[in-house]
């Protein structure tokens, strides 16, 4: 009996996650999901080389937090990969399915600052720490004087860096603190008015092996959320037609709104806006666009917005020799 149970029991899917806590934490959210749904999980560390390396991600290259794991994927160490949706190039891995993109934390960033302080109750000449030249161009673009300071490093490293006095606040993403359990540290959860949030923010993208298909429909029929899927397909259109990576100053997110289609009936359609930020960090302007559209149209909808932002100049995007001063590319952290 004990040998029928043995063969008809599904196999226990390996979870690949870099080592770093939020890596861990998201990946061990989708474990849960994926046990909740009857299938035992585990999870397996891959450590990349932007993990043991302290250099700047621009120095690395755009996917060192994405390629490595990937590799693991296909090499068949690991099952199913668990990405912070924002640190995935945008030109897709013929070896791989995207076959989740579960709901979505949420997608703004936050400001940790000293004494608990929000964005307005700074002084001019505060010094705010980020990693994101996106995150750079909006705080200068604020008006409030606020030198800002590249850093690089996991979520502890960062605040650190406020409680210890080196500086006076940092910007985050709040999906990173949620997941970690420390978004009662975050002064303030900025406005996407104020602080538009990078493509994918918040979102998680599970891919396993493109032969795998079996797995790709349970991971979809367990994990996918049809309408985060749209919103951030939207908004990595816009990152993809701009030819920009996640170093480039874009911002860009999509909320799934409620519209009247032409016979008066109630629809979902996609709300997105978008920021790029041209010409040298802090010296420079952002340019701005909005656009709503259909849900079964969101690539489209996101490369129309991009076209946009072209014609109003979006193609003088900082060269990366002019982007190193203000930040590095993705913090790798997942957020």
């Amino acid at each position: 009996m004990s040998d029928v149970s043995d063969r008809t029991a599904p196999r226990t899917l390996r979870v690949g996650t870099r080592p770093s806590k939020l890596a861990v934490a998201q990946s061990g959210q989708v474990a849960d999901l994926i046990r909740a749904a009857g299938r035992p999980a585990e999870l397996v560390d891959v450590h990349t080389t932007g993990d043991r390396s302290s250099a700047p991600i621009a120095q690395l290259g755009v996917g060192v937090f994405v390629s490595q794991l990937r590799e693991a994927l296909v090499a068949g160490e690991v099952d199913v990969a668990v990405h912070s949706y924002k640190d995935l190039p945008t030109t897709p891995d013929p070896r791989l399915t995207l076959a989740a993109v579960p709901a979505r934390e949420d997608p703004r960033d936050a400001l940790v600052a000293r004494d608990g302080r929000v964005l307005g109750e700074l002084s001019a000449g505060s010094r705010i720490g980020t990693g994101s030249p996106r995150r750079a161009v909006q705080l200068h673009a604020l008006g409030l004087g606020l030198e800002v300071v590249p850093i690089r490093g996991n979520v502890d490293t960062r605040i650190g860096k406020v409680t210890s006095g080196e500086l006076d606040g940092v910007v985050v993403a709040a999906a990173g603190l949620r997941r970690l359990g420390r978004v009662g540290e975050a002064s303030e959860l900025l406005d996407p008015l104020q602080m538009l949030p990078a493509p994918a923010q918040g979102a998680l993208a599970i891919e396993c092996r493109a032969e795998d298909e079996e797995l790709a429909r349970f991971l979809a029929a367990t994990l996918d959320d049809a309408g985060v899927r749209a919103a951030v397909t939207a908004e990595r259109a816009v990152l993809a037609t701009l030819e920009a990576g996640c170093s480039a100053p874009v911002a860009a997110h999509a909320d799934v709104v409620e519209d009247l289609d032409d016979a008066g009936r109630v629809v979902e359609r996609l709300s997105l806006r978008a920021v790029v930020g041209i010409g040298e960090v802090g010296e420079g302007a952002l340019l701005r666009a909005s656009a709503t559209g259909d849900m079964d149209n969101a690539e489209k909808l996101g490369a129309s917005l991009a076209h946009e932002l072209l014609d109003m100049g979006a193609d003088d995007l900082p060269r990366p020799a002019a982007r190193g001063a203000s930040g590095t590319a993705g913090s790798g952290a997942g957020e």
